[in-house]
Formats: C-alpha cells, structure tokens, sequence
C-alpha cells in the first residue's frame, strides 16, 4: 500500500514512543494526529448509519464500515503502518478522536478523565455507560489497593462505585477486600478472570465488548465475517466429508461425490446366515457384526482401512440380535433374541459373563458409560441395570420396552432411550426420575442415537427415518425418505464428517445416504443380494461406511478413487473387490 512495506517481521518494525503509539490488546492503537494532514479527520464525525456510499455487486456493504474494519484488521495482525495509511489514505479513521482519547487515558491511568470522556463518545444507552464505569471504578480500585492506598479504595467504593446501584453482589465482593486484603484474591467466582487489579489493556478488551460496535470495532471482525462465510459455503456443500480438504479463500468450496463412499472395497464372509446387525468401536478399529446363524463377529480395521476377521464368538443357543461396545472398545455385549446377554473381551475372544434372568429372556443391552454396569432389556417390557458381575441392581418395570426393541444410554449414563410402545419411545432420565415420550403416528422398527446425544433418528413402518431433536423439549425437525421397507426391521445411522450425512439399510438391497441437513437423497448403493439390515459409518474415517445384508454378506464402502491393495481370493471370511458389485 503506498510503498509501505508490510512484510517486514514485527520484530523488525520501527518502535514508535508511547505517546506516538499505543498497543492495544484488541490490536488498534492511539496515535496523536499528524499536523497538516489528513489525520486531522480524526476529529471529524464518522459518517452517518444512512450512508449510501456502498461497495460489492449486491450492494449490500457500506464503504466506511468495510474500510474500517479491514483496518481493525491490519492493526491487530501487526501492520500498524499500513493501518495508519490507510485510514490517511481513505480520510476514514478506525475510530472516533473521543474513542482514541478515552483508550489513552484507560491506558495510562486516568480514570476521572476516561469516565468524563466515556459520556462524550456517544453512548446513549445508560445501562451500557454505567456496566463499563463500574469497571473502569473497579479497576481504579483493585490498583489503589495494590499502591496499599486503603482509604483511597474505600472512598472509591463508597461514593463512586456503590452510588452506580448496580452489581451490588459484586459490590459486597469488593468491600470483603477492604476488611481482608488477603481474600481479595480468591474473592471472584471461578467463571471470572478478574483476580485484583487485571491488566489495563484487558480492561480495555471488557470494555470493547461492552460497547457498541459502531464505537469500537469488535476485536477479529473481519476474521469472523471471513471464517462465517467459510463455514456458511462448507455447510452448504452437499458432499463435505473430508476434514483435511483446504478451504480456501481464493475460490468458492465445493466438494464432489467423490467424497462420499460409494464404492465395495471388501465383501466380509464370514456369516453363514442373514447378518442383522453391525457397529463400528468408537474407536474406529473394530467392527462387530451379529447373525441369524447364532453368532457375532468382531472383525479388525488397520491401519490401511483393511478389515479382517479377528474373533468369531459362539455360544448364544438363539440368534443374535445386537451388539454394543464399551466406552473403551475394550469390551463387547451381544444379546440373542429373548435370550441372554453376554459379555465379551474383544481382545482375547472370551466370554467374561452370561447375564439371564429367570423365566424371561432379552431382548436389548447396553453399557453405562463409566463401564461398571449395563443395561438390558426383557420380554416382560421391563429394562434393568446390572453390576458387571451379574447382580441385578435395579429393574423399571411397565411398559418400558418391547420384545423387539433398541437400547441406547445417553454418554453421561443419566438417560435410557427405548421403545415403550409400537409408536413411542420412551426417554428415562435415571436421577431425575423423569420420563419423556417420543410418539410417532407410525409404528417404530428401531433408532439410533447421534454421539452428541442430541438427536434420534427414528425409523418408521412407512418408509420413513423421522430425526429428533431430543434436547430440551422433544421435536421434530428432519425427515428422510427413498428407502424401502415393507417386512424386516432396517435400520438407519449418522456418519460422515461431523455426523452430517445419514444412512440406512433397504429391503430393495442398497445402501441410501441423505445429507443431514438439507434431506436430499445423495444416492442409492447397489452391490448387496438382499435385504440390506443394519448399516454403520466408521466413527473414525468418515469415508468407511459398513452394511449388513440378508445374502451373508458385510460390505465395506469406501471412496471410488481410493488405492487398496487387491486379492483375487478369499481370505479369512474376506474378499477383496475391484469396485464392481
């Protein structure tokens, strides 16, 4: 700009004296005006908010404001010269003569002069002028106090801070101080950072946030205006799904399809009937699978996103109807259509317990989150919480669950989501004692918790995958269709880059994908034989996504253009494909 060279490291820079230049903690400094030039419109009045001098295609960005802000910008990156060139150049300065003179006088000290200024710099909202006097107050006090200027403080708080009539919490605070100087350091709660006299330019930052916009140039403004629009364009793409794609402020963002897994890396055969149910660890490293042959399956992921069979575990006399991992992976539940639950070691294989109550089998399990008791479950519509041993510690009988139901626990343990009824799920706050409801005019097949535990994603006997906001007051805000189901429970999940994709199983034999957000079916996979189950996206690689399927068969999808090292044969329960179905 003008020669001025901008390049330079901040180190290197000329040091200006204080009375030249002021740094801020906010990044802006107070300069004295430069005679004869054109730093004399410090003094002039910014230009009204009715400014029609506007800038961009849309029209929609007023000069001054875009100048001003692209200066905030260029003082708190370091480029003070250019700053102060710019606002020379455009006759438009950051701020106000009266702001600049009140940071100044913040800065060193003054607090009479600042309060006087602060009525001059065109505040009208009273409220506003005394929250940021009661600061600039209690910072005069915390610094007498450390001058040891007791009698000073006290006059400070009894006839300017007391008479503001505000805060008077904190006003009983600061007089603990006067009686006990040494509990001044431990006299604020933990959610403030005011511990004595803070530094000035964090008093000025307090005050920036204070104050309007308008009159201080809120601290990274223009950073935030540019990282909103980042976000705004990454959260309109349809195919965002990479969290290492460079976003870049040269182009608009767009990803394409090929972000999205739509491709067979590996067919997993190590089932010998209908796979009905699959999850990925949260780790991403291991994949359980569950069968109509009796079994489950935990199946490892390396490093290259290959999947191989790693324990095959028998024992259950009914098929198995779902799995459920430890918060630590380390563990792994599978419960067998109203049967027993049992508890496995995922590294070595073995069976550590088998969970049965008399005369009732279950139907569900799931771990409470610290892993020291799970829950379960039972065909007499009661769900109940177990010690890892075996003891039954609590039983919620009624009508809390059904023969055929999901079990999910919140991340803190606190709440159990089940289904209570065809059409209702039920969500059981443990502590509180309080029972919500979800209630669908559809009868309900099955649901999935996001791991915010913020959200449901409820399938329905009409096609349709309802989504739920269960924080606070239950709502309804997304729906999802295309899939087709008619006999079998299919079952749908999040996945992708921060959850914002969903996916389901089909009885059409594909894989569907709809972005989250926007309910737009993304695409159908086809490659599966029959009905497609239980699908689950890696929680660790958000372009690994697994399918279970009535033909045997576990599918990994992977990107199209991904390189993975191929096999012509079988290899322990695997077979690895080109990309074809």
């Amino acid at each position: 700009m003008g020669g001025v060279e901008d390049d330079e490291p901040a180190s290197k820079r000329m040091k200006l004296s204080s009375v030249e230049l002021r740094g801020l903690s906010n990044g802006s400094a107070f300069r004295e005006p430069v005679a004869g030039s054109l730093r004399d419109l410090m003094a002039r009045p910014l230009p009204s908010e009715g400014d029609e001098d506007v800038i961009g295609p849309a029209g929609v960005i007023k000069r001054v404001e875009f100048v001003r802000i692209i200066a905030k910008a260029l003082y708190s990156l370091g480029y003070t010269k250019s700053g102060a060139h710019l606002e020379e150049e455009s006759g438009i300065p950051l701020h106000s003569s009266m702001v600049n003179l009140f940071t100044q006088q913040i800065l060193d000290g003054h607090w009479d002069e600042s309060l006087a200024t602060l009525s001059k710099i065109g505040l009208v909202d009273e409220s506003v002028i005394k929250s940021a006097s009661f600061l600039i107050l209690e910072q005069k006090f915390f610094e007498l106090l450390d001058a040891e200027k007791v009698m000073d403080a006290l006059k400070t708080l009894r006839t300017e801070i007391a008479p503001l009539c505000i805060k008077n919490s904190r006003v009983r605070e600061l007089s603990s101080c006067i009686v006990s100087p040494p509990k001044c350091v431990v006299v604020c709660s933990p959610k403030q950072d005011i511990v004595r006299a803070k530094s000035r330019p964090k008093l000025l930052e307090e005050l920036q946030k204070l104050l309007p916009p308008t009159i201080m140039i809120p601290e990274r403004r223009l950073e935030h205006l540019v990282e909103q629009a980042l976000v705004l364009q990454r959260e309109a793409c349809m195919f965002h799904n990479s969290s290492d794609r460079d976003m870049s402020l040269y182009t608009d963002h767009q990803c394409g399809r090929d972000q999205i897994p739509s491709r067979t890396l590996q067919i997993l055969q190590g089932h010998t009937d209908e796979v009905w149910f699959l999850q990925f660890s949260h780790n991403g490293k291991y994949l359980a699978s569950s069968s109509n042959d009796r079994s489950a399956i935990i199946w490892e992921v390396d490093l290259n996103g290959g999947v191989t069979l790693k324990h095959k575990l028998s024992g259950h006399q009914k098929p198995v109807s779902c799995v459920s991992w430890s918060s630590d992976d380390q563990q792994l539940l599978t419960c067998g259509v109203e049967e027993a639950v049992r508890r496995w070691d995922v590294s070595s294989g073995n069976c550590l317990h088998v969970y049965e109550k008399a005369g009732l089998g279950l139907v569900s399990c799931g771990w409470h989150p610290d892993r020291k008791w799970i829950f379960s479950g039972a065909n007499d519509k009661s769900i109940c919480m177990w010690e890892l041993g075996g003891k039954e510690l609590e039983c919620w009988k009624g009508q809390r669950t059904l023969k055929i139901s999901d079990l999910e626990a919140t991340s803190d343990g606190k709440q159990i989501i089940t289904m209570c009824k065809e059409s209702a799920l039920l969500l059981l706050d443990r502590e509180a004692k309080v029972e919500r409801f979800i209630e669908e005019d559809q009868t309900i097949t099955s649901f999935s918790l996001s791991r915010d535990n913020k959200f449901l994603l409820v399938n329905l006997l009409n096609q349709e995958i309802h989504l739920w906001n269960i924080e606070g007051e239950v709502k309804l805000v997304a729906k999802y269709k295309g899939h087709k189901r008619s006999r079998f429970v299919i079952r749908s999940c999040f996945g992708g880059l921060e959850q914002a994709f969903i996916a389901s199983g089909s009885e059409d034999s594909q894989v569907y994908i709809w972005h989250r957000a926007s309910c737009d079916l993304i695409g159908a996979l086809p490659g599966h034989s029959g009905a497609v189950n239980c699908v689950s996206w890696n929680p660790a690689n958000p372009h690994m996504l697994a399918s279970a399927s009535d033909d045997r068969t576990i599918r990994i999808w992977g990107l199209k253009d991904l390189n993975v090292k191929r096999k012509d044969c079988h290899s322990n329960g695997v077979h690895y494909c080109n990309g074809g179905t």
